[in-house]
């Protein structure tokens, strides 16, 4: 499928922000500077700089333009409907240690058809409400050979285009079916002591795996949620 002039913008914009060329804070070209770079209307570059603002790499500031945004901003776990735009339903969210090799959960490594004592790659992160308290905390645990493939998964830094671009950049991977099964239990004491509630205490445990184009696991998400901060709507027709 040939890629739209917007989509080839976009994605350069990607590339120069993850590469450190454009910081946190920093302004990106405005629409009129790109149309005469890229050589398009400017309706084309706009439209560029829209596909980075709806998955919140950029947000406007009066005044000055599209800036690369300071706060990185996240998914819960499972909210990767077709077509949404990573900032919708987003949280600002803080990353919890670096990202390490370990042994995943058995529910984990079941998902990504992993065979006992093979380790995986996890990153962990805390979503915040907009007061700053913890709203769920979400385990993503990569298999080897994504993780060996996309080294920047195991930095620390926010992956500026969003993890899921980043790993198609650089496998040619992408989610095409995701499975999610919620369960309810009882709080660990890490788990307790992430979201700032007494151990023992009900939580909603939502377990996501994204699967690619030919039906291999990419990731597993374990997001956990006091059970007063959980709620789930689904609207159908009947």
């Amino acid at each position: 499928m040939a890629v739209l002039k917007y989509e080839e913008i976009a994605e350069s914009l990607r590339t120069r922000i993850a590469a450190g060329e454009y910081a946190p804070g920093e302004v990106i070209p405005s629409g009129r500077d790109l149309a005469e770079q890229w050589g398009v209307s400017r309706a084309t570059a706009i439209k560029a700089v829209d596909v980075l603002r709806n998955d919140g790499v950029v947000v406007a500031k009066q005044g000055t333009g599209f800036v690369v945004t300071e706060t990185p901003v996240a998914r819960p776990a499972g909210a990767r409907r077709a077509g949404s735009a990573r900032i919708l339903g987003g949280m600002p969210f803080l990353r919890v240690g670096a990202p390490d090799w370990a042994e995943p959960p058995a529910r984990v490594a079941t998902a990504l058809g992993l065979a006992p004592g093979v380790k995986a790659l996890r990153r962990v992160r805390v979503l915040q409400l907009p007061d700053g308290s913890p709203n769920s905390c979400v385990e993503a645990w990569f298999p080897p050979e994504i993780g060996e493939a996309a080294p920047r998964l195991s930095d620390t830094a926010p992956i500026a285009e969003g993890t899921t671009r980043y790993v198609r950049r650089q496998t040619g991977r992408f989610p095409a079916e995701g499975v999610d099964i919620t369960t309810v239990r009882l709080a660990t004491e890490v788990e307790a002591e992430r979201l700032a509630v007494d151990e023992g205490s009900a939580v909603a445990v939502l377990l996501h795996t994204a699967h690619d184009q030919e039906g291999r696991p990419l990731v597993c998400e374990e997001g956990v949620t006091p059970a007063a901060l959980f709620e789930q709507v689904d609207t159908y027709a009947m």
